[in-house]
């Protein structure tokens, strides 16, 4: 493809796109698939010619978009915000379009210095101190596993330049709570430390955020034992019941026994944009690593995580990895963010995050994430003034956990009642929910905070609940 014939393509291109975020309300939310339906509309084997780029844009239409579960949809309110404001999708384009190599400061300058540019605008932008250093990562899972290598080498003495965990002598120890994301678990069991070493914090019953004298108990326990207390592993805003672990109360104790604090605030991470919600991680300057991802409800397109830490010497010299082929005249006087990762290379990230703060402007963002949280204030007063309904947990942002509980029905009835009516609106394509287990029942997640919703959908999607739950179910 040539750059004439890549312009012509690429003006059809922004123009379907233009028009599928126009008419996406007309859409079901939900994939209106069956599994396998997508690979069997492919042929067995690749194009043994070329396909004109017209033709591959309606087989797009038509093959893949039916397999697509449209989160940019406003009827959308399941898992969490995942948007992808248009801001940013030209900030990807420009990042694909430039094809920009990114091992090395010297691979691409620019990469490298954006990057630390606006990941330092996100750190004004949230009310963090100049103690602070970040990198884009990819998600907020490889976030967590980087600093749980971090917390081990610390922990352990830097193992790996000896005889890594084999040969650290006593166990170390990471602490969680069972809200906490699933990539906390995974984190801690590839990085080394063994299912047998992580340790389940106790919650508090109603918002079920770790107890900090829980912690306390656990870490004396440990110590007595001879165990190594090594890391914790905060929540804030988890994403069950957007709990908020008390970050505060939580260092007081890591920072006596000089344990690595990780504050996980994938979704939540949005909210410290705004300066009233900065209390909910009160504390937070006391920790040694922190993620959250703007490719969330900020609404910056996958895949953009930003991890801050405070330590950056120690970080690269965990993380470094310095090949002859790599080094340049330089190396001292610049970053090189291979060093702050897994990936040796990376994407030209930051281009995103500069468009979509350019063009959309922090206010404009700022104002949607305020009426996000007025919709979800909304939604949860009226769910709570409802005959039958219930708001399971105390709602902190845009996150509202629902169960419909009429007279008679109970226990495992009532599980599935419960999973019948968010299914049965679910496979309707008219909304899309996430069902989830709290405290060993079936309830409803509303997670409200899609760039195109309003106040009107959400009025919406209560009188479609309504509708549904009156009905007979199968």
């Amino acid at each position: 493809m040539t750059p004439e014939e890549f312009r012509h393509a690429g003006h059809e291109l922004i123009d379907w796109i233009a028009d599928y975020r126009s008419n996406l309300e007309q859409r079901p939310v939900r994939a209106q698939v069956e599994p396998g339906d997508i690979r069997r509309s492919f042929p067995d084997s690749a194009p043994a010619t070329p396909l004109a780029p017209d033709q591959l844009l309606r087989e797009l239409e038509q093959r893949v978009l039916p397999g697509i579960t449209l989160v940019q949809h406003p009827m959308h309110y399941g898992w969490f915000p995942s948007n992808a404001a248009l801001a940013s999708v030209l900030g990807d384009i420009a990042s694909s379009g430039l094809g920009a190599l990114g091992i090395s400061w010297e691979s691409c300058p620019a990469l490298t210095e954006v990057e630390e540019v606006v990941c330092d605008w996100m750190r004004q932008l949230t009310g963090l101190s100049e103690n602070w250093e970040g990198c884009i990562q990819d998600t907020a899972s490889t976030s967590c596993l980087t600093s749980m290598l971090l917390a081990r080498e610390r922990a352990s003495d830097y193992a790996q330049n000896h005889g890594g965990l084999q040969g650290a002598g006593k166990p170390l120890v990471v602490y969680t709570t069972a809200e906490a994301h699933s990539s906390v678990i995974k984190a801690a069991l590839l990085a080394g430390f063994g299912s047998d070493n992580l340790r389940m914090v106790a919650m508090d019953p109603e918002t079920h955020s770790m107890r900090a004298e829980s912690l306390a108990e656990l870490v004396a326990k440990d110590i007595a034992s001879g165990n190594i207390p090594a890391v914790v592993v905060a929540s804030v805003g988890s994403t069950g019941v957007t709990a908020f672990d008390p970050v505060a109360e939580i260092a007081e104790i890591t920072v006596k026994h000089d344990i690595w604090l990780h504050v996980d605030a994938a979704m939540a991470g949005s909210a410290m944009l705004l300066p009233e919600c900065r209390h909910l991680w009160q504390g937070v300057e006391a920790a040694d690593s922190i993620s959250w991802n703007p490719h969330k409800w900020m609404g910056t397109i996958l895949d953009c995580s930003l991890m801050y830490v405070r330590d950056v010497q120690h970080l690269v010299r965990v993380m470094s990895t310095n090949p002859s082929y790599l080094r340049s005249s330089v190396d001292d006087e610049v970053r090189q963010y291979r060093d702050w990762g897994i990936p040796l290379g990376r994407r030209f990230r930051a281009l995103k995050l500069w468009y979509h703060l350019g063009i959309d402007g922090i206010e404009s963002i700022r104002s949607r994430l305020r009426r996000d949280l007025e919709n979800a204030g909304w939604f949860a007063d009226t769910v709570a003034s409802t005959e039958d309904w219930k708001v399971l947990v105390p709602v902190k942002l845009q996150t509202v956990c629902i169960r419909h509980e009429p007279p008679g029905i109970e226990g495992e009835a009532l599980d599935r009642h419960t999973l019948a009516w968010v299914s049965a609106i679910n496979q309707s394509g008219a909304a899309f929910m996430s069902p989830s287990m709290l405290n060993g029942r079936w309830m409803v997640r509303v997670s409200i905070g899609v760039e195109a919703t309003t106040r009107e959908h959400v009025e919406k999607l209560w009188t479609l609940i309504q509708q549904t739950v009156k009905k007979p179910i199968p």
